[in-house]
This record gives structure tokens, sequence and C-alpha cells, in this order.
């Protein structure tokens, strides 16, 4: 999870009338910092930015954004440049909010990541729903001359307080965007089915280290681990084991050490499951999300399904795009995501056609009538445009599934079931996750969601499944799930699965990405990570037993894309993914995350011409 600077990384835009946006911002706006108290006494700092020409007959709806990664500048003098990263949502004029969540930066209280919510309150229980209702409820009596409705808003971590600030159901309260969102560590951002992201390992100072007082900058940067080399594998490669590196770097990391105490889904990680929670939410929800989102893809996507399946008469809508995190938030022109483009000011779009009609609507004009929006508003990443759909997944797709056949064919038919892929898998010799060295240097590596895999096709632990050349157009548009059948020599091992899109072998290179072989490049389009260790249960690990084929079901989050005429679709199956993911030591270990180099081990691993993946094709 990228810390969401979004704001203080864009680019200051010039007014109609000359002045800087930090100057408009300082000219029409009135720039409060008040201490809000919650009902447990504990109290938030927020910042409220009100229009200078509010009054009784000039009245504006609150918008909110509650975050744990600072709302600076602070001090009543000190403005921000934008008060928005939408530019159509500033033009339109709200009273700002902005909170320190618990235990961040000025607020006072305990930092509790993913705080668990709680359903039966007594008067005393707090969580993030009762935070965000206390602050509405003292926002609108408090603020005068506001219109009695709210919106709030964040991406990533605060898409994540935006969720579950859904929960409040405080009368005023009437739309909610939650971009990026965090719906359950296990399946987001830390791990992936319970697989440690090491991508993820230098995050922890943000989300581990408690603050002693109220702070207005980051009391965590001295424990940032910063890079020593642009060739951001050697970090990793040097580390070790996962289990030296938190030695080393980690040992007084509260979030890092509660990540290795925890391997199985126990009630540390159930009870920061927010889905369960979603119900009886009475207000309009628009849930944003990137397809190439490396970080926040299965948030999204599950909050939309949960609250569509809890809470079918809600005003339900989710809009996805061609995004890495929170790349709705900015526009760059051309768009492109590593080396792939789709087309021009696809943010701006979003901006101005999806997100401001959403907020101006519920909160400016009716927010007891559906806005005009479709109930899914979703961008094909092939054909690379937008579509609309009454539901998500469509009604219109249907199951299809196509066989790994052993001869290398992706098929609608199968071959002899008794025949297998071989590869052997080393943990000392892992596959990497990407050619891209400088990006594993990054907080988190974002390019390879759709970086090119020849890289890893041409490697022995690698094997490929491909189709024909496709004579027509075929659409996916939904849920991906693969059924592996296996058999090892080992106890455990994890199960990579990779849909690519393989061009012509005639595809025209890109002026604006010269040097970059489009003929026959190899774009990944999804990918997931499954441990066969929790094939059956995520709450009770089994052991594989060698030489035995067992069932390994690999569900890969949603995709919406069309593999054109003349292209391939090819699947890679691999057991290591380095350093995106921890190594899997092959070695069934009650705790895996303190695996010592002495536990890895070589295995073989066969994948039976009896297994499928099934996916969504839309008619």
């Amino acid at each position: 999870m990228s810390m969401n600077k979004l704001f203080f990384l864009l680019v200051v835009l010039t007014s109609a009338l000359g002045f800087s946006q930090a100057t408009s911002v300082q000219e029409n706006f009135t720039k409060k910092e008040v201490y809000i108290p919650m009902r447990d006494g504990t109290k938030l700092f927020t910042i409220i930015y009100t229009p200078k020409d509010i009054s009784k007959s000039n009245k504006y709806p609150f918008i909110m954004n509650r975050t744990c990664y600072s709302i600076a500048p602070y001090g009543e003098t000190n403005f921000r440049k934008k008060l928005s990263p939408n530019k159509f949502i500033e033009n339109e004029k709200y009273i700002f909010v902005f909170q320190d969540v618990r235990g961040r930066y000025m607020s006072e209280g305990t930092f509790t990541n993913m705080t668990p919510q709680v359903d039966h309150k007594t008067k005393k229980d707090v969580d993030e729903s009762t935070d965000t209702y206390d602050t509405v409820d003292w926002l609108v009596k408090n603020v005068q001359n506001n219109n009695g409705k709210v919106g709030q808003y964040g991406t990533s971590y605060p898409g994540f307080y935006t969720a579950v600030g859904t929960l409040a159901n405080h009368p005023a309260l009437v739309a909610s965007s939650p971009q990026a969102p965090i719906s359950d560590f296990w399946f987001d951002d830390f791990l992936h089915n319970g697989a440690f992201l090491m991508s993820y390992f230098k995050t922890f100072p943000v989300f581990g280290v408690q603050k002693t007082k109220a702070e207005n900058e980051s009391w965590f940067a001295d424990k940032m681990i910063k890079p020593t080399s642009e060739d951001g594998y050697l970090f990793y490669q040097n580390m070790g084991t996962l289990k030296e590196g938190v030695d080393k770097y980690y040992k007084d990391n509260f979030f890092m050490q509660e990540v290795m105490a925890h391997p199985n889904y126990d009630d540390y990680w159930k009870k920061r499951n927010l889905l369960p929670h979603l119900k009886n939410i009475n207000h309009a929800v628009m849930t944003v999300g990137g397809w190439l989102d490396s970080e926040d893809l299965a948030g999204p996507l599950n909050i939309y399904k949960t609250i569509e399946k809890n809470n079918p008469k809600a005003k339900n809508t989710i809009v996805m795009g061609p995004f890495s995190h929170g790349g709705w938030n900015y526009d760059t022109g051309k768009h492109f995501h590593n080396d792939i483009y789709f087309g021009d000011s696809i943010a701006t779009f979003y901006q101005k056609n999806i997100e401001q009609p959403f907020f101006n609507h519920y909160l400016k004009e009716n927010s007891k009538t559906s806005a005009k929006l479709p109930e899914a508003y979703m961008f094909d990443t092939g054909k690379k445009e937008w579509k609309q759909f009454e539901n998500w997944p469509p009604k219109q797709s249907s199951k299809q599934s196509f066989h790994l056949n052993s001869s290398g064919n992706l098929s609608v038919t199968g071959e002899n079931p008794k025949t297998n892929s071989i590869y052997i898998s080393d943990p000392n010799k892992p596959v990497l996750s990407s050619n891209n060295l400088k990006d594993m240097n990054g907080f988190t590596p974002k390019n390879y969601m759709s970086e090119d895999q020849r890289f890893a096709s041409y490697r022995p632990d690698v094997v490929t499944f491909t189709t024909d050349i496709l004579e027509k157009d075929l659409t996916l548009a939904g849920e991906i799930l693969t059924k592996l059948k296996v058999i090892t020599s080992s106890t455990d091992a994890d199960f990579i699965v990779k849909l690519i899109d393989v061009y012509p072998a005639d595809e025209k290179a890109n002026p604006d990405k010269p040097g970059v072989i489009f003929a026959n490049y190899h774009q990944m389009v999804r990918s997931e990570i499954m441990p066969a260790r929790f094939r059956n249960s995520f709450e009770k690990p089994e052991a594989l037993e060698p030489n035995k084929e067992t069932a390994v079901n690999v569900k890969l989050q949603d995709v919406f894309h069309t593999f054109k005429k003349g292209h391939k679709i090819q699947i890679q199956i691999q057991s290591t993914w380095f350093p995106l993911m921890a190594i899997n030591p092959q070695k069934f270990l009650a705790n895996p995350r303190l695996a010592t180099k002495e536990d890895y081990q070589k295995a073989e691993i066969k994948i039976s011409s009896g297994s499928t993946i099934e996916f969504d094709v839309l008619k």
C-alpha cells in the first residue's frame, strides 16, 4: 500500500485569472484547525477549508477525507496547493474536511491497522465507523451554513476508512467513494491468499511504529530502508530469508511482528475483514479501482460485490479503469502503464464524467434519487475503451473452460488427462517477478502488472499453455478460476498463475516507446498466487502428500480484457515469484515465514492435463 501523497505530488495548475492554485485556495477559502471529540473522549485533529462566500443564502456540502497519511500542511496560515485531486470537484466548491485518524500525526489515540469493526456497540465501543459518525455529527452541528450533506472519499488506506465509514449510518452522510480500498489484508496489500508480499517489506515502518505525542512530521522516517543500488533486486538477494530480514530490520515493529506471528487465517485476520460487516448501507456508494493496481485490486471488486449482495436496494456503483494504484487522481495526457498505451486523458474523463457527477448529484442536487451513472463503468484493457453494464460480472457473460494440455496447447478440448507438464522448482534459484530491477526499489512495484512476460516464458521452471492464433475477438469479463491437478515431490508449494495476451509476431512498434519490441509481446493481464497449504482451508493448513495428485484451485481477480483477433491467450504457471513474494521453502512448516535456508527444498512439480482454467466470456 503506497503512502497516499497524491495531493502533494500533483502539478500546480494555473487558474484562468493567472493566480497559482495555492493563491486561489488561500484567497477563496478560510482554513480552521480543530480537535473533534469522539464518544470515548479521544480527540481527532481535523482541518476544515470553508469557502469564503458561504452564507445563509449560499450553503455548501462537506466532502471529507480521513487518512493515516497526514493532512499536512499544518498551521492555519499554511494552505494546501489543491483541495482535491479532482479539479472539477474543487471548482464546484465544497467545505473540504481532512482528518488524521486515531493514533496518526496530530490526532490522539492508538493506531491499529485495519481497525476491527465492532458490530454490537455499547456507548463506549469505538471503531472507524463510530469515528466517522462522530465527525460527521460534529461538522453538521458546528460549521455554520452547511447544507446538511456530507460526502467522503479516499484512496488506498483512506479508501478503507471511506469503506468502513459507510457503516456510520449518519443521516447527513449521503455519498461515499472508497477508492482502491482494502477489504481484507489476507487478500490485499501485505498478503495474497496468505502468501507474504516481500515487495511490501520496506513499507513496514509506516504502519508498525507507534507515535508517543502529536506529530506534524513522519516520526518513523529514520526507520525507513533506503536504496543502496539502482538494482533493487540486490537488497532482497542480500537480505536472506524473510526471518533474517525481520530480525535485522523489524524486531521492534509491532505490525511486522503481528504478521510473522499469524501465518494462518486466524481471529487476528478475521477481525480485520471488513466484508462481513457491509450491511444496512442506505446511501450512495461508488467504489473505484484500477485493473492495473498492484496493491489493492481485490478490495474494490470484493467491496462492490459484497454491498451488492447484502444491500440489493443500495445505490451501488463500481468503476474500474486502466489505472495503477490511485492513477485516476492525476492525468498524464497520454495514458501508459509500463509499456502499454491505453488512450489520452483517461483520468480526466473519469474525473469529469464519473466522479464529479457522482458527488455533485448527491451533495448538491437530490440525494434521494440515483445519479445518472451505470451500475458498472468498466474499461476494456484489450480494446482500450470504456463500457457500461447493468451488473458486474455482466449477465451477458457465460462460463467457458480451457484445458492446460501437456503439449503446451490451451484449448477448449482436452488431451490425455494422464499426461503432465513437468518443471523443477528451486527456492534457491527463484523466478524473477519482473525484469524492471529499478522498480523493485520502490515502495511497492507497479509495472509488473502489464509487463512483458517473455523473460519468464524462457525459463525451464515456468510452464506455458498457449492457444492457437485467435480467429476472432474473445472478451473476458468477470471472474477467473484455475482448477489445477498437481503432483509434487515436496510437502508444500506455491502456485502462481498468470494470464497473458500474446501479441502478433508482426505487431508494430510504438514511437513513444523506443526500444520496446511489441512483436510477440507477452502482456500480463492478470496474475495470482495460491499456497497449496491453504488449498482446503485458510484456517487449517495441510501438507501435500508427495507424489499424490492433489487439486489446488487458484482464483484470479476479475478481468475485462478483449484478446483481439490475431493475438493468442497464454497461461504461465510457476512456483516462485521473487522478490514480489516471499520464498516458499517447499517443505511444510507450521510457520513458513520462519523458514531458514536449510528448509529450502527443490521440488519436481507436475501439472496434469486434466487441469483447466475457467473464464467469464462475454457473449
